[in-house]
């Protein structure tokens, strides 16, 4: 488990994120991390859940109309 500490950041409150933390998550400064809400909490994570299912569902697409894909690519 990782503590993070609260500071205010002019009109905002920020959290600051040990080193080793933005290594395990491989982010860097300017990156976006997402809050979404769990079954028992809260999670952090680089990756966007929206954006995810919607790559879901492309690849759900891509797989079942492979031959209609393998055409249009041909025009």
């Amino acid at each position: 488990m990782v503590a993070l500490k609260l500071r205010k950041i002019g009109n905002s409150i920020g959290a600051l994120i040990p080193q080793e933390t933005l290594a395990a998550l491989n982010v860097t400064e300017g990156d976006t991390l997402y809050l979404t809400e769990a079954p028992d909490g809260f999670r952090v994570t680089p990756y966007d859940p929206e954006f995810e299912e919607q790559m879901k569902v492309a690849r759900d697409i891509m797989k079942r109309d492979r031959d209609i894909l393998r055409a249009l690519a041909k025009l």
